[in-house]
């Protein structure tokens, strides 16, 4: 009788010690394909803005399969065996999702279309003893001029340039991706974005039930960076643009729950058109030592927050994100997403321009130059954690210090693609031509980028033009925009043949944004698309190719 129960109490710790390994909690579930979704690259209005449509077309990016949304059945059957989809993304085919049991584990495992589940947050977890955000604070005064004390973090990229003709990144929009917004919406350096509606729209990646303007403060202090106004005490690098605020991070844990969060978030402000990622964030060390990332992931590809951040870019969205305060640690290297080839890695600068000795150095596991360029993050001027002016120290500040000037830039030059101004920013820094691991390029100017762009024959929209067609070259589909702001009563949009036969005709009424389908019956080869409207007449060369 006791051998019995020695045997049975053997076989339930073996069976407990095998459910150890896999335990409840979130994972990540990769999947192998996208078969059988509903949705279609040609008709990319069921999945993406009409804004994002345009920035591709602008930028003559392709829409392709990874724009495709995940599978649905897919994620019904996930469902049906009890996960719970987090939440998924289309540009790594896969899926966060929180599962209760060992057994609905197996099960998901067991998917036919499942390639592997790898846990990402388990469900019993303490609080992280590491300290997230460990920026120095100080309230000292420094002499105000023009923008206050915020004044030489613009002018050390001669920022005042392009805001001094008018560039201060009016239309653009910018997606922060942070940990929380701490009172963003009772401040008073943000009652401009919110009188004039420039908050466009907030997500909380983390926990959807929360109140994104409760979390942390982190965000709110880097977004006033960017677009903080308060006259003669601080002015942000781009005070007129327009703003999504989204938590993607967890400032109480560190486990890589948060990268897919974070990528996520990125495929939504991709899917609403942004222009610009700023992300203050990056990932080494985790709760879970086992989960911590080696020096040798930062090869600019191999997490998936920083192909996240390199698909953004690909998709024509300008990313920065803070290179890192570990230069004082043993580990001393960049963090992901910085890592990504892709990606504009901003280190830290003094006001006098020398190096923070916290700022993280490079290169990126295999030698690829990182950080990329740096900005003022010592004693950088902000809204400090109590919602009050002050000054505050990291990377995390110097990469929106860099973002909102690149925002700037963009305005100033808006036929530039993505590609473009990253290269612009980088060849007009003060040591491009003998980078180091340190400053990488150095510290940008911004009126060198915007004259090198202007040099290099970016094309610029011509004065007067009141709508613009793209893409061109097309094969099924054009849209049309409006540009002006005159009230449209309608207009008529005909395409014709280069001998003058009217190809086809449609009348239109009351819309800003023209979409036309199902044209891959027009002959290959030049057409012309006229648009007549309120008595005026604008021509366009289009050149039709096969689908």
């Amino acid at each position: 009788m006791k051998s019995r129960l020695l045997l049975l109490l053997f076989f339930i710790c073996l069976t407990m010690a095998v459910q150890a390994q896999v335990v409840p909690g979130t994972y990540w579930v990769q999947l192998k394909d996208k078969k059988g979704t509903p949705y279609q690259i040609s008709h990319p209005e069921a999945f993406l803005s009409q804004r994002s449509i345009d920035r591709r077309t602008r930028q003559q990016i392709p829409i392709d399969e990874t724009d495709l949304p995940v599978s649905p059945g897919y994620l019904d059957n996930l469902k049906a065996l009890g996960a719970e989809v987090v939440h998924t993304s289309k540009w790594l085919n896969g899926a966060t999702v929180r599962v209760t049991d060992s057994v609905m584990i197996k099960s998901i495992e067991g998917l036919p279309f499942v390639q592997s589940v790898q846990l990402t947050k388990p469900s019993l977890i303490t609080k992280s003893t590491r300290i997230k955000f460990n920026e120095d604070e100080l309230n000292s005064d420094i002499p105000a001029v023009n923008y206050g004390n915020a004044y030489n973090q613009l002018t050390q990229l001669n920022g005042q340039y392009l805001h001094n003709k008018g560039y201060r990144g009016k239309g653009i929009q910018i997606a922060v991706i942070d940990a929380g917004f701490w009172h963003v919406n009772q401040i008073a350096a943000f009652d401009s974005l919110r009188t004039s509606n420039r908050i466009l729209g907030t997500r909380d990646f983390v926990d959807p039930t929360s109140d994104i303007y409760l979390q942390h403060s982190h965000g709110m202090s880097v977004l006033s960076t960017m677009g903080g106004n308060i006259p003669e005490t601080l002015i942000g690098t781009a005070p007129d643009a327009s703003f999504y605020l989204f938590r993607s991070e967890d400032a109480s844990t560190e486990y890589p729950i948060e990268e897919d969060n974070w990528v996520a978030a990125a495929e939504l402000a991709d899917s609403l058109g942004v222009d610009e990622i700023n992300s203050s964030l990056g990932y080494n060390i985790f709760d879970d030592p086992q989960m911590s990332h080696p020096y040798s992931d930062m090869n600019g590809k191999k997490t998936r927050v920083t192909q996240g951040a390199n698909m953004a870019f690909e998709k024509g969205i300008l990313v920065f994100t803070s290179a890192g305060n570990e230069g004082g640690n043993v580990w001393q290297h960049i963090i992901a997403p910085s890592d990504g080839v892709n990606v504009l890695a901003v280190g830290a600068v003094d006001m006098l321009g020398i190096r923070a000795s916290f700022s993280s150095v490079g290169p990126a596991f295999g030698g690829a130059i990182k950080p990329n360029v740096v900005a003022q993050g010592a004693l950088t001027y902000l809204i400090n954690s109590t919602g009050i002016p002050g000054y505050s120290s990291g990377t995390s500040f110097s990469s929106p210090v860099l973002a909102g000037m690149g925002a700037c830039l963009l305005q100033a030059n808006p036929g530039a693609n993505v590609r473009q101004i990253k290269r612009a920013i980088e060849q007009s820094a003060h040591q491009y031509n003998d980078p180091d691991s340190l400053l990488g390029y150095g510290i940008p100017d911004f009126q060198k980028a915007d004259l090198l762009l202007k040099s290099t024959g970016v094309k610029t929209m011509p004065a007067g033009l009141i709508w613009e067609v793209m893409p061109n070259p097309f094969s099924d589909i054009l849209y049309i925009r409006k540009l002006d702001t005159l009230k449209l009563e309608g207009c008529r949009v005909s395409i014709y043949s280069l001998q003058g036969t009217n190809l086809w005709e449609k009348t239109f009424t009351n819309s800003e944004i023209i979409i036309l389908k199902n044209l891959g019956f027009l002959p290959k080869g030049f057409l012309i698309l006229t648009i007549r409207s309120g008595g005026k007449k604008e021509e366009f060369k289009l050149i039709k190719i096969a689908r």
